[in-house]
């Protein structure tokens, strides 16, 4: 696998040219947690294989992918965890715990570089502001190196070649959400600022990036939506709508080729049933999503890599 695997650089714009989608924790429809990573491939339209275990069944973690591993941090396993699992793309495995964010969060949003993982936002007792970020080249515990603008969980996360994004969230109960595009760079550690903002205020869950664009897709607003949103790496600015999911889901994985976005799992109802979908859009154009396969397991809450 990993000779059809050409590493440029960073993430976003000069990224590694990624085969495979991955799909990993998250709840099935009756309500038990899952450990299942599933991987499927990007060239083809095909349904997914069983290719591992976290190291605990855990929903709502947050999703980093380098060049070799996938990385699942935090989540709920009935309690929060901070733990940060991680498994190889060269081989099937499970996946080993290799260090601990900063605090025990679930609802974090992913982000990455060509050398970290960041993990942002996020809920324990309130909602985090904080942005963790880990090293992919030694294993180790996350450190805290700023703040986003507005605590939030369940946002969505974007990497650009050198900037990560954080968009929209949970900011309250009832629910209270941010329609807030937040932007903090890689070269340094430092707070993030307020760069735009989603067309609406929306938990979206779901993030994906193509070399010029980050996309939030679905969510729930007051009710669960269908829409794909786009906006620009290259100025700050609000998202646009450029597409709808299958159908109004929440609580799926993002997942991103690089042609191509991947929305896999999520529900569809209030009543937080799964689904097996997995769903593609293009990156070059504004066109809905087509049902491209299927996951091994019928589930949402879960998060996504790519390798």
């Amino acid at each position: 696998m990993l000779a059809d695997r050409m590493l440029m650089g960073a993430a976003g714009a000069g990224a590694p040219t990624f085969v495979y989608g991955y799909t990993s924790g998250g709840f099935n429809t009756s309500v038990v947690v899952q450990n299942v990573i599933d991987r499927f491939q990007f060239a083809s339209s095909a349904n997914a294989s069983d290719v591992g275990n976290l190291t605990v069944a855990r929903y709502n973690p947050s999703g980093q992918s380098s060049a070799t591993y996938g990385y699942s941090s935090g989540g709920n396993t009935g309690s929060a965890s901070d733990v940060i699992d991680k498994f190889a793309f060269s081989s099937s495995a499970d996946a080993t715990d290799v260090g601990n964010l900063t605090a025990v969060l679930y609802g974090t949003a992913g982000q990455y570089s060509a050398t970290y993982g960041y993990a942002s936002g996020g809920y324990t007792f309130g909602y985090s502001l904080v942005i963790n970020k880990f090293s992919f080249s030694s294993d180790g515990n996350a450190s805290d190196v700023g703040d986003l603008t507005v605590g939030r969980r369940f946002g969505a996360g974007h990497s650009s070649a050198d900037y990560g994004y954080t968009s929209g969230g949970q900011i309250g109960i009832s629910p209270a959400n941010t329609n807030v595009i937040d932007k903090f760079t890689f070269a340094s550690d430092n707070n993030a600022t307020d760069v735009g903002d989603l067309l609406s205020a929306t938990q979206p869950y779901v993030g994906q990036q193509s070399d010029d664009h980050g996309y939030t897709c679905g969510g729930f607003v007051s009710s669960r939506i269908n829409v794909i949103q786009r906006f620009s790496f290259s100025s700050d600015g609000n998202s646009t709508d450029v597409g709808d999911l299958l159908a109004a889901y929440a609580a799926g994985a993002g997942q991103s080729s690089d042609t191509h976005g991947y929305y896999s799992g999520g529900t569809t109802d209030a009543a937080t049933t799964g689904v097996n979908v997995i769903q593609r859009f293009l990156f070059a154009s504004s066109a809905d999503a087509a049902d491209v396969g299927d996951l091994t397991v019928a589930r949402y809450s879960v998060t996504g890599q790519q390798g």
